[in-house]
């Protein structure tokens, strides 16, 4: 909690906020005045959760001061601090929140800055918005509200689904119906092409007032204005990861468990299932800068030694991933220091089969690396 003090003796304002910060210590004196005229001035600035005054000092008394704080600081809590009993109506006019008499003791403060904070809990409970849902784009789309698990769209059918798909990936930008047409009906003639847009754009409407998402609109216009999606304060779950993902800093100690929480974040690739091919090319950028993170996690743990977590990082990259080679020979790598000889042969014979399959041939480091621990495993 931030506050401010104003009392025109100096002694008394130093008493004061050396009591609320070190004997109370949770309040956060911004600021201690002797001049009420300089409160004025830096108040509007600080922005201060709540102002202790002296109500008798010689330019301005406190009472017009708190006035006038309230209304350059709007929801700021006025404690009047005073050795006189009588202005105790007034102060509660103003609805100050209350009048504590000099000399001031530790213990009446303390209940003082208890009911401080018990108001300032309330006003926030009361003014904070919900927070809105969020749409799944990682592997299926999915909408989910705070604190709820997430939830499968009903989709009268497949084609209701990949339009707004398809729009959710364009949002805010008008969709022609001729765009619409090639994209999901390329075989049908225009007219009967049209029908079927503007029946899936019904379908499209009735599937989000069943869900519901307030902040997701359709607009059309005419017959060749196209559409556009848009959607408000809905977030996206593809933007939230992102983001988290560029806010990360250094991988240290401290801020392993938010690396990891990026990665588990990572629910499978966009649109993945089903694979729309438009989707694709942001598909791979999201997939490589999943990948990178994932990459850098798995070394950070082989370098703190915690072999086990990395195997782990690992197996969910080739589970992600299962044509990325370079994941079976890091696992290679990996079960060979804990001495699982099997799992080295099980990854090989995998990465080999693979290759197989793809006809293209093992890397010439890769066939030296198991060779040498082919050897190294018949030596011993």
């Amino acid at each position: 909690m931030r506050a401010i003090l104003v009392d025109d003796e100096r002694l008394s304002l130093q008493y004061l906020k050396k009591m609320l910060e070190c004997d109370v210590g949770t309040v956060e004196v911004v600021g201690a005045y002797s001049d009420p005229y300089q409160v004025l001035e830096n108040a509007r600035m600080l922005q201060p959760d709540a102002a202790f005054l002296d109500i008798h000092m010689p330019e301005i008394d406190g009472l017009r001061l708190g006035a006038q704080l309230q209304k350059s600081v709007p929801g700021i809590q006025l404690v009047f601090v005073t050795g006189y009993e009588h202005c105790a109506l007034e102060a509660f006019e103003l609805h100050a929140l209350d009048y504590i008499m000099k000399p001031v003791r530790l213990e009446r403060l303390k209940q003082t800055v208890s009911r401080l904070k018990e108001r300032e809990a309330g006003d926030q409970e009361r003014f904070s918005e919900p927070e809105p849902p969020i749409l799944c784009c990682f592997n299926k789309l999915r909408y989910q509200w705070p604190g709820q698990a997430p939830k499968t769209i009903e989709w009268r059918s497949d084609k209701a689904e990949e339009l707004f798909a398809y729009l959710l990936h364009h949002r805010n930008r008008m969709a022609s119906t001729s765009e619409l047409i090639q994209l999901l009906w390329p075989e049908l003639e225009p007219s009967r092409a049209a029908q079927q847009l503007h029946i899936m754009l019904d379908h499209v409407r009735e599937a989000l007032r069943s869900c519901p998402l307030d902040g997701v609109t359709l607009t059309c216009g005419d017959s060749e204005g196209g559409c556009m999606l848009s959607i408000g304060n809905v977030r996206l779950e593809t933007e939230e990861w992102e983001r988290k993902l560029k806010q990360l800093g250094d991988l240290t100690v401290q801020s392993l468990a938010d690396y990891e929480d990026v990665l588990k974040r990572y629910a499978g690739h966009y649109h993945a299932n089903p694979d729309y091919v438009w989707a694709r090319q942001e598909q791979e950028r999201l997939k490589r800068l999943w990948l990178e993170h994932a990459g850098r996690l798995s070394r950070y743990y082989v370098e703190q030694g915690d072999i086990r977590k990395a195997v782990r990082v690992q197996q969910r990259i080739q589970q992600l991933l299962p044509d990325d080679a370079a994941s079976y020979f890091s696992l290679m790598k990996l079960y060979d220091t804990l001495g699982f000889a099997g799992s080295v042969e099980v990854q090989y014979w995998m990465l080999t089969s693979k290759k197989m399959v793809m006809d293209a041939a093992l890397h010439r480091s890769v066939t030296e690396w198991y060779n040498r621990w082919r050897l190294r495993s018949l030596l011993q």
